[in-house]
């Protein structure tokens, strides 16, 4: 993973989980707009880990689901 993954992922990473903590969404944006105006590259690579991160949420409460309808049967 190169610098600028490491860099976006991490900070999506910490952003995902105050949005957990406070359940305010409005911070991914709030983030987004702060980097950027620094720079764009920043601003697109952590909104690619901010869906990637949220999509992998989604997809391991699929398969916990699946795996309590298998047990259930």
């Amino acid at each position: 993973m190169d610098l600028l993954e490491q860099v976006s992922d991490k900070l999506a990473q910490e952003v995902l989980e105050a949005v957990r903590i406070t359940g305010n969404d409005a911070l991914v944006d709030e983030v987004k707009k702060t980097i950027g105006a620094s720079s764009t590259t920043l601003e697109e690579a952590f909104m690619t880990a901010v869906r990637i991160r949220r999509a992998e949420a989604r997809g391991r409460d699929t398969l916990r689901q699946l795996l309590r309808a298998e047990q259930t049967d």
